[in-house]
This record gives structure tokens, C-alpha cells and sequence, in this order.
């Protein structure tokens, strides 16, 4: 990777050593009234509503954000950019990645995790990833993996999109390397970062329809390519359009599906541990009706992630009702998991970097959750980059020098609390 991810690594670890630090934590660094965070968007070359990392650091310092943290699939070269905007904000940067996984046995079972629409598939999350640098060779392995099964089936998936637009009427041809460059022309992406996602692919032919079809035409031509009735109301709606299309032509069982090849869990949690992460289980709840199994009650979940050797959880509040989160998120914190939250930001949908519910804000002991969550991951980064154990060591298991869970996550969180107020002296924000 570019020397700026080396240096943006630097920075965080010469905010001052671990003893410091926990001098520090002995004071109560954190800020009144909690500012609000957010552990997970994407930034591009991943599919983003932001056009630049640069404005999504700019719409976290505007809004007030302590911290922000980028969970992108499979590339983390945008990160040293990520750092260097994020300094220039005093924005505290988190640093996590997403995997999609497979669990066979749950899948042969019929047994859905946390997709709502697939048994066995399984989205997984490492949060304070450091060595995204200098990869060990085991997650160089295993990236390469990843990268290849899912080039290999956007390449084809990109050829059936095209034949059926031909077919019914379109012809744009579009192949893999146009939807590359449509991502390099709108985020100055390296070709070299960008990993194609279903969605890229959606907007390269509602893009093509908008420049080939005149307004009054669009709704009834992409009806005829769907063989089905867009729910876009007005012939501009792109967003609409573009999940459309995903959803009639792309989704399995439609006519330009491609199966997919996933890594196994085992694979991927082994891929967090290379990159020096804590494993987190994202929580989708009531964002599926009905609940998969593997999410029925807190008390299932909880024995089923922490069977897995799995220690924090994640939310992405605007799926959820305020209860359910509620009722949730308190049970797996009793239980001794590390809460963190966000917002995605993985459509085109522009929404607050500050996450919220379905039905109202976050409740004032659910931030304080988040906060103490983000603070955890911060201070797992810190010590990480110093050669210390974090929250969890390199295998995942929870950090043996502490008598109990819930004393582990309080530890860590001062620490991290430390180190974000640390950050926020040497480079302002909140």
C-alpha cells in the first residue's frame, strides 16, 4: 500500500505510549453530553453515497461526529486518505472491514443469519483493524481469494446485464471494464482498489438508460427491460431505478443472477485476526420480517455468536424500531459483548452520518453504548499498533488481563476515551 496508509497509521501511534495512555484513562475523558459517532459507512471505491472521502469527513465534522469509522469490503488503500481528511477535521478514524461468508451446515439447514433473503449467508465485520498495511501473508491469501471469486462473478454477472438490455431492447455496451471506469470518473479511484458490487453495476445501466432514453420514455422502456413495474414515480428517480433493477434482474432467481462463491466463517474470521481486528457480529433484528432463526431472541443470539468465539456486535439503527434495538443491545451489553453502531451509507441515499431508527432517535443509554463501543475499538487500535494486546488478542480471544467481561470492556473504553480525547488535542474537533 501507498506510504500514506504507513503514515496514517504512524500518527495514531505516536499520539504516546500505552502507559499514557492508561495514566490518562484514570481521568474521565469522555465528553458532556456524548457527541454522537458512527463505526460503519463505506467510502469509494466501494458503493457509497458519498462522492469523496473528503466529503463524507466534511459531513461528519459538520454534524458534529467524534469519530468515524470505514468498514469497506476488500480494499484499504482509500484509508491513508481517510486519516489524512480525517486529521484535518479532527475526526478520530476507525478502521474496520466487511466480509460476506458462507456457513454451510446452517445453509444446508435452511437457517437464515443475518440476510434476510439467503440461509447460511453470513455478513461478518472486523472492527479496529491495524495491519492493513504490511498483510501478513495469510490475509494476503485470503483477500486475494475474495477478490477473485468476486471479479470473476461481477465479470459475468456485468455480460448478462448487457445481453438482456440487448435483448429487450437496449443495447449499451457495457462491459466490466466500463463499470470500472464509471467508478474511477466519479471518485478518482485507482483502478487498481476498485472491486465491483452489484450495486456499482445497477447504476452503470440506469446511467446508460438516462443517456440513452429521453425522460419521457424512461419509466416505460426500463418497464419492458425489467419485464415489471418500476417504483419510480417521476423519470429522474435514479435511485429507484437502480434498486429496480437489482431487484428484477439481478437478485437470485432473476435472469442476470450469477451464483456466488463465498469463503467459509472460519475464513473469514481468520482474515479479521490476520489484520489485527476485533471479529463483530452485525445484527440485523426486526430489519428482517420475519427475524432470521439465528436472530430469534437475544439469548439465541448471544449463545450463537459468543459460541463463535465472537466478543462485540454491531447495529445499523435505521433498520430497527427503538424497542427492539432496546431490548436487544442491553441483553447482549449484560452479556458481556462491546455494542458499536452506524449507518452504512451503502446506497445512494444521503442520510445523517448520526444513526437513528426506524421510528425515532437513538435513546440517550444507547449512545452511551455506541460511545462506549467506538471508545473500545479506539483503544484496540491503540495498543494494537504498539505490539499490546487489545480487546482481543491475535486469536480472538478476549484479552486475558481482566477479571471479568464487563471489566474489560470498562478498561479498554477508558483507554480508548484517552486516546480519542489524545486525538482531539492534537488536531482540534470535538
Amino acid at each position: 500500500m501507498g506510504r500514506q496508509v504507513a503514515e496514517a497509521l504512524d500518527a495514531l501511534r505516536n499520539l504516546g505510549t500505552p502507559d499514557e495512555m492508561r495514566v490518562l484513562a484514570q481521568q474521565d475523558c469522555s465528553p458532556r453530553p456524548l457527541p454522537p459517532i458512527n463505526a460503519h459507512v463505506h467510502l469509494p471505491p466501494n458503493f457509497s453515497a458519498f462522492e469523496s472521502v473528503e466529503q463524507a469527513v466534511n459531513l461528519a465534522a459538520d454534524q458534529g461526529l467524534a469519530a468515524l469509522g470505514v468498514s469497506n469490503y476488500y480494499d484499504y488503500d482509500v484509508y491513508g486518505d481517510f486519516v489524512h481528511c480525517a486529521r484535518h477535521k479532527g475526526i478520530f478514524p476507525l478502521f474496520g472491514t466487511e466480509i460476506i461468508c458462507m456457513d454451510d451446515a446452517l445453509r444446508d439447514a435452511g437457517i437464515k443469519i443475518n440476510d434476510p433473503g439467503n440461509p447460511g449467508k453470513f455478513y461478518f465485520c472486523g472492527k479496529g483493524i491495524t495491519r492493513f498495511d504490511e498483510m501478513t501473508p495469510a490475509a494476503t491469501r485470503l483477500l486475494g481469494i475474495i477478490r477473485r471469486n468476486d471479479s470473476t462473478r461481477m465479470a459475468q454477472m456485468v455480460e448478462r446485464m448487457e445481453r438482456l438490455f440487448t435483448e429487450r431492447g437496449l443495447k449499451t455496451e457495457i462491459d466490466e471494464n466500463a463499470v470500472v471506469e464509471m467508478i474511477v470518473r466519479r471518485h478518482g479511484s485507482a483502478r487498481n482498489t476498485v472491486y465491483l458490487q452489484e450495486r456499482h453495476v445497477c447504476q452503470a445501466f440506469q446511467e446508460a438508460l438516462f443517456e440513452h432514453v429521453q425522460p419521457e420514455e424512461r419509466i416505460e422502456r426500463l418497464n419492458r427491460i425489467l419485464d415489471a413495474k418500476t417504483k419510480a414515480h417521476h423519470p429522474a428517480d435514479f435511485v429507484a431505478m437502480q434498486n429496480d433493477i437489482r431487484s428484477h434482474l439481478m437478485k437470485a432467481g432473476k435472469p442476470a443472477f450469477v451464483e456466488e462463491t463465498f469463503v467459509s466463517f472460519e475464513d473469514a474470521y481468520r482474515l479479521v485476526r490476520e489484520l489485527g481486528g476485533i471479529p463483530c457480529y452485525p445484527t440485523i433484528a426486526d430489519g428482517a420480517s420475519p427475524f432470521c432463526q439465528f436472530e430469534q431472541s437475544p439469548d439465541k443470539l448471544i449463545a450463537e455468536i459468543q459460541g463463535r468465539n465472537i466478543h462485540a456486535a454491531e447495529w445499523i439503527p435505521i433498520r430497527n424500531k427503538i424497542d427492539v434495538l432496546c431490548e436487544y443491545a442491553n441483553r447482549m451489553r449484560e452479556a458481556g459483548l462491546v455494542i458499536t453502531a452506524g449507518t452504512e451509507h451503502n446506497t445512494l441515499d444521503l442520510i445523517p452520518l448520526d444513526p437513528f431508527c426506524q421510528d425515532g432517535d437513538v435513546p440517550g443509554d444507547m449512545r452511551a453504548l455506541f460511545w462506549e463501543g467506538a471508545c473500545v475499538v479506539a483503544g484496540h487500535q491503540f495498543l494494537t499498533l504498539h505490539g499490546e494486546c487489545g480487546f482481543v488478542d491475535g486469536e480472538g480471544n478476549p484479552n486475558p488481563d481482566y477479571a471479568s467481561a464487563d471489566a474489560r470492556i470498562q478498561a479498554l473504553a477508558r483507554i480508548g476515551a484517552a486516546v480519542i480525547r489524545r486525538y482531539h488535542e492534537a488536531y482540534g474537533g470535538n
